[in-house]
């Protein structure tokens, strides 16, 4: 047993070491001329500036929130002040995680623009090579941060011979929970703060730059183009390695609880294997996540660079699902037995691959609604032909209708998974899912990276060629951005599910009945929390965005020279802006997944709280893919236009009114698919795992025992009293 156990932070560190041997490759090619050197350093100055000053804030957050943790930790008998411990472990390697990202982003930017002076081939290699760093990074602190701290949190609580369904084992998990709390707390932070960073600056460039002034996106004459590709580190890199750390963790701990409800004292772990399955899934994942970063190469000019990516999402799809058959035939026994289901360890496997099957049809829809060339986004350049208006209707539209197979094929998943394995099968289903988060995050921050550099070849002024194969990477990145969000709110529907599942057995209620009209009263509340989220969100970003556009209005207008390049624009005073709007803007959206959970829980009691969850997940998870969606369609539709499109038998480019038309639809779907929308995951699944926490101070098995021995003593005394 102790060699499994310690076989699940090795892959870990195995993952780390890879990162360092990647980062170094990394950092050892050109980084081109002095001039896009300068440029990269103050892209890479600017990131740094906006972590410090989050890291402040979030520093007395993460303080205030341990004490009163760990003081809730001495209340009851399922918990402990070590929970402290474990929130801020989970909360640094967050904030860890989102640090390694955006220091390597920051390092590749500029060599992929360098390299792009080359090929296309090279330019991908240090792209994806830089995206890699990150997703496997994120893996291996998650893996290694997860399985070291179950083993020590086990050697504590858990004596020999001790049930691991048993109280023992309940309060190591309880614990445990708190590292998950912490990694969720920093990732919406995170998420909020650097979404409403990266559309303030991005939303000003565009309408001052590009609408106002008729100069290219990242022009080295538009004051915001700084903080915009800042933006892209702190809220897509930083913000997005954060977000996928908490997701991957929150995954693996809500099938470690529900795991430890299941006897399988059959197995050869001493009835450990339920709990042990998940994170040994995980780290399978990460190490075949690894072999398949070695298949994403192209060759030639005209390779497909989505096919090249997508050869290497596939492959490691496929290496986990046929690891993961003989993990579950080596750990569990041939039965299990879960609230009364009974299943076999065949079926834990095909409920893994359902899982796996889940996440690929997520990937393959939202690549099919935002992707270049699609009906989708074709429908939105067709009707940027007549206005600003028409264009805004047609985003709106695909966002809407993108949700419907979604939806269809989420239901599915969780059906099959419940069919083949109960509620321990919908966890472990998730956990299947999100095994390839490191192929799935190299693949998502090599869009990030793609985008900085296509800044910097504008910037730098460097041949048409250069920024040709540049926008290739950037616009296949836009796609993976759209399809990793689309992934990450799936494996967020199916977690919430199974960590709804594990509070409902920890808080002692055995039904949700909406027919009582406070739980029918939390629903509503629980659907309404997704919308007030994205209007503090959206509202943020555009209060940013004025700021920012009036500050490079007011450059273009007071300093002369700029438009000749005569003058150097102020660019710290857009980085400025965007880091002290972010800073301000994020606290509101990150309060109410903190602090909903926690009034309604200790008011009203743990069913209306289980309504609320209901609500907050189904309209969170709608929200979530339609804001994504859109956003990445809009998007897509507007760079359609740098290659020319055709309307009504007519062939329109850049700076044409059509074009005009899709900046505006972008303008509006940058908040929605970088700020409000990515942000809906981590809010499902931090209300969820907020609720978990509190299960075992509001349960109702916990207030009887409470009454009973509070009671006791009472008694007791009134006797002796009157005795004499």
């Amino acid at each position: 047993m102790n060699s499994i156990l310690y076989l699940i932070p090795a892959f870990g560190v195995v993952g780390l070491i890879v990162m360092a041997i990647k980062s170094a490759w990394v950092t050892k090619q050109d980084a081109g001329s002095p001039k896009m050197q300068e440029l990269a350093g103050y892209i890479a100055d600017g990131a740094m500036a906006f972590l410090r000053a989050e890291w402040k804030i979030l520093g007395y957050f993460a303080v205030i929130t341990a004490i009163l943790l760990g003081w809730s930790g001495t209340l009851v008998a399922d918990s402990s002040p070590l929970i402290a411990v474990s929130f801020l472990f989970g909360a640094v390697l967050s904030a860890f995680a989102g640090y390694v990202g955006m220091k390597i982003a920051t390092k590749a930017n500029v060599r992929t623009t360098q390299a792009a002076r080359t090929s296309l081939a090279q330019a991908l290699k240090v792209s994806f090579t830089g995206g890699s760093v990150m997703g496997i990074g994120v893996a291996g602190l998650a893996v290694l941060g997860l399985g070291g701290l179950f083993i020590v949190l086990y050697q504590i609580f858990v004596p020999e011979g001790a049930a691991i369904n048993g109280l023992e084992m309940k309060r190591a998990i309880e614990v445990l929970a708190g590292f998950s709390l912490g990694a969720e707390s920093i990732a919406l932070f995170a998420r909020v703060g650097g979404g409403i960073y990266t559309k303030a600056a991005d939303v000003g460039a565009d309408l001052v730059g590009k609408v106002e002034a008729g100069i290219p996106e990242d022009d080295v004459r538009n004051p915001a183009t700084i903080a915009d590709n800042v933006g892209d580190n702190v809220g897509d890199v930083a913000g997005m390695g954060a977000d996928l750390f908490g997701s991957y963790v929150a995954t693996i701990l809500a099938t470690m609880v529900l795991g430890q409800e299941i006897d399988a004292s059959a197995d050869k772990f001493g009835g450990l294997s339920p709990i042990l399955l998940p994170m040994m899934i995980a780290g399978l994942g990460l190490i075949f996540s690894i072999v398949a970063t070695w298949f994403v190469r192209i060759k030639n000019e005209t390779d497909s660079v989505q096919n090249a990516l997508n050869i290497g999402n596939w492959s490691s799809i496929v290496m986990t699902a046929i690891a993961s058959y003989f993990a579950v035939k080596f750990l569990l026994p041939e039965t299990l037995v879960h609230r009364g289901i009974t299943f076999t360890s065949n079926d834990v496997f095909w409920a893994i691959v359902v899982g796996l099957v889940v996440g690929t049809l997520m990937s393959i829809i939202t690549e099919y609604y935002t992707a270049m060339g699609k009906r989708p986004v074709l429908s939105i350049i067709r009707q940027s032909g007549t206005g600003h208006a028409t264009n805004i209707i047609g985003g709106l539209s695909v966002g809407m209708e993108s949700t419907v197979l979604p939806t269809f094929v989420l239901a599915a998943g969780i059906i099959c998974s419940h069919y083949f394995a109960g509620l321990y099968g919908v966890a472990i289903a998730a956990a299947g899912m999100m095994a390839t988060t490191a192929m799935q995050l190299a693949i998502d921050a090599f869009g990030p990276i793609a985008d900085n550099a296509g800044g910097i070849a504008e910037m730098s002024q460097l041949p048409e060629e250069v920024r040709h194969r540049t926008d290739n990477l950037d616009a296949v990145g836009n796609t993976t951005a759209a399809t990793g969000k689309g992934f990450a709110i799936a494996s967020a529907a199916l977690t919430s599910l199974a960590l709804f599942a594990a509070f409902v057995g920890v808080s002692g209620i055995t039904a949700i009945d909406i027919y009582k009209a406070p739980v029918l009263a939390g629903l509503f509340v629980g659907g309404m929390i997704p919308f007030i989220f994205s209007s503090l969100a959206i509202a943020a970003v555009g209060r940013a965005a004025m700021d920012m556009v009036n500050e490079v209005r007011r450059q273009f207008r007071e300093i002369p020279g700029i438009m000749e390049y005569k003058a150097k624009p102020e660019y710290e005073k857009c980085v400025a802006i965007s880091t002290e709007a972010s800073i301000r803007e994020m606290i509101a959206p990150g309060a109410i997944a903190l602090v909903v959970p926690v009034l309604v829980g200790f008011t009203f009691g743990p069913e209306v709280l289980g309504g609320v969850l209901a609500g907050v997940t189904v309209s969170g998870v709608l929200m979530g893919m339609f804001q994504s969606n859109a956003g990445g369609a809009w998007d897509n539709a507007k760079k359609s236009f740098e290659k020319g499109v055709e309307i009504n038998g007519q062939i329109y480019y850049k700076k044409s009114e059509p074009h005009k038309a899709s900046v505006t639809g972008d303008t509006v779907g940058d908040p929605f698919k970088d700020t409000s929308g990515p942000s809906m995951n981590i809010l499902i699944k931090l209300t969820s795992i907020v609720a978990l926490i509190i299960a075992p101070h509001i349960s109702t098995h916990d207030h009887a025992a409470a009454k009973a021995v509070d009671v006791k003593p009472v008694v007791e005394q009134v006797t002796t009293t009157v005795a004499p």
